[in-house]
């Protein structure tokens, strides 16, 4: 990987790979990798001439780098890895040309973005730094009007289906979905921007927010509360004390019209059997009989 550095442009915030930490570390690793003025690349042994922009990788080499230094626990697998490479082209940020032992990925727009800036910096004269000062000084203007506008707007933030936000907000619906398997299916994109919130605003794990979720759903009482993930949110400090007290959350709780169960059936024939010895027929006949052995017995 070259040395040196790149530029990152604040509208990246407003893009769907904001929404997703993996997949924002594997574009920072693409704009990385890429070579700023045309390189060879030696891969698995064989030397491969790049332009500028553009780099050689592999799925599990790839993946690999994503992986390194990572804790076991966050290390992703090279399915999802090109999965998000291939979201990447379809979004015309970059294209692959692969073969049989490896890919060239080429980022789309990468002279315009990245290129030109450093070739000015590396020419730079008296004049040029003058010019580059009024230029970051519009630049400056520019994106306080941009973040005064942005703040205008409601733009409503789209999760994609590998985020966290978006796979916690999955879960909490399948786990009501148990409950009630008529359940509508929500909008999966208001409930994820709510768990952000809890998670960012509120500073929740992902973990404490996923077994919060399987505690209220197998919950007697809050199983009928926790309809949504802005209802968990909600609660979720009146949840977290129920359960870290072993009282409370043993506590069953009762509805106001609650259902009269009915006896059991063993129950009514262990009655049945106290109550009968015999059929009715024959314990007239028996009756009948013991009276006339009475009366001749006298």
């Amino acid at each position: 990987m070259e040395i040196g550095y790149i530029k990152l442009y604040r509208k990246i915030t407003n893009s769907f790979v904001w929404t997703n930490p993996n997949m924002l570390k594997l574009w920072l690793l693409c704009l990385m990798k890429a070579s700023h003025s045309g390189n060879k690349f030696l891969f698995n042994g064989k030397e491969i001439s790049v332009n500028s922009g553009e780099f050689v990788t592999g799925r599990t080499a790839i993946t690999k780098e994503m992986n390194e230094g990572a804790p076991r626990e966050q290390q992703v697998n090279s399915t999802s890895v090109w999965r998000w490479l291939k979201k990447f082209e379809e979004e015309q940020m970059l294209d692959i040309k692969s073969t049989t032992k490896y890919s060239v990925i080429s980022i789309k727009n990468w002279y315009q973005y990245q290129v030109s800036e450093q070739q000015v910096d590396n020419k730079r004269t008296t004049t040029g730094q003058q010019v580059n000062t009024i230029n970051n000084a519009k630049n400056a203007n520019n994106a306080k009007n941009a973040n005064t506008n942005n703040s205008r707007k409601s733009g409503k933030r789209t999760y994609d289906e590998d985020s966290i936000p978006y796979q916690l907000a999955q879960f909490l619906f399948e786990e009501i979905q148990k409950n009630n398997p008529e359940v509508r299916k929500p909008n999966l994109q208001t409930w994820s921007d709510d768990i952000r919130k809890m998670m960012e605003l509120d500073g929740r794990k992902e973990n404490q927010v996923r077994n919060m979720i399987s505690w209220s759903q197998e919950h007697e009482f809050w199983s009928g509360i926790i309809l949504s993930a802005k209802k968990l949110r909600e609660k979720y400090d009146q949840m977290r004390t129920q359960a870290l007290n072993p009282k409370q959350s043993k506590k069953v709780y009762t509805s106001p019209n609650p259902k009269i169960e009915k006896e059991p059936e063993w129950l009514n024939q262990e009655k049945t059997t106290e109550e009968k010895l015999l059929p009715e027929d024959v314990q007239a006949q028996f009756e009948e009989r013991l009276k006339k052995f009475r009366e001749g017995v006298k």
